[in-house]
């Protein structure tokens, strides 16, 4: 059993989710995000690789280690009401701390980790899960946040290239996101939903969206959420 899936975004007109780039720079609607992760219900939220590295403090990880770890869940913790779950599939993050706004992080890693990089994790007391051998399978990283933490519900929260990930894998229940009145009008700027070169030919398996609120909020932004039925 997976949690029921919401990605959550704030967004330009034109789809884009750097705001630092959005113009006029008084429509970024600084706290709107987060005031609405609340609205949602709050509750655990998952990030990918790019966004999770933001929270870094660390530099990096030593690079040996005597020990060796089998390739099962570690976790640290089991009773927070919250879990900040970050993918890291090249196992990149060095996070150099062991919560994020009092949530504890959960990372999902590929089984090519290394040891000195669980080493690290431990050290930290970051928990880990692991699903795929070499790339992450996404479907099986839900069924084990449900079956070891209990999570039966999730806000996935970017950036694109994992809301991409999970929407072309069809695993995305719902779509919330603030349509705020900016525009970013580059080439090349990140979006809701992105993918890489090799993978921007793969159709999500949409076969439905259902409108099911929509919210003028102040300023002149629009809450849009709709329910995704997948094939």
């Amino acid at each position: 059993m997976k949690p029921y899936l919401i990605c959550h975004m704030n967004a330009s007109v034109d789809g884009r989710i750097l705001g630092s780039r959005w113009r006029p720079t008084e429509n970024r609607m600084p706290g709107l995000f987060e005031r609405l992760h609340e609205q949602l219900g709050g509750g655990s939220w998952l990030i990918g690789r790019v966004t999770g590295s933001e929270y870094a403090k660390a530099g990096s990880y030593p690079d040996q280690t005597d020990q060796a770890y089998p390739r099962e869940p570690w976790l640290a913790r089991r009773d927070a009401a919250a879990y900040g779950i970050a993918l890291d599939a090249q196992s990149k993050i060095a996070w150099g701390r062991s919560d994020i706004g009092g949530d504890p992080i959960v990372v999902v890693l590929t089984q090519r980790v290394s040891e000195a990089h669980l080493a690290g994790l431990r050290q930290d007391g970051v928990s880990y899960i692991f699903a795929g051998e070499e790339e992450l399978d996404l479907g099986l990283a839900l069924e084990i946040l449900n079956r070891e933490l209990g999570i039966e519900r999730l806000l996935l929260e970017g950036g694109g290239g994992s809301n991409g990930a999970f929407l072309r894998a069809g695993l995305i229940d719902e779509i919330s996101v603030a349509i705020c009145p900016a525009v970013d009008g580059s080439k090349g700027a990140p979006s809701i939903f992105d993918s890489s070169d090799s993978d921007a030919g793969v159709a999500a398996p949409i076969r439905s969206m259902t409108l099911m609120s929509t919210e003028v909020l102040e300023g002149g932004a629009v809450w849009l959420r709709y329910r995704l039925q997948n094939g």
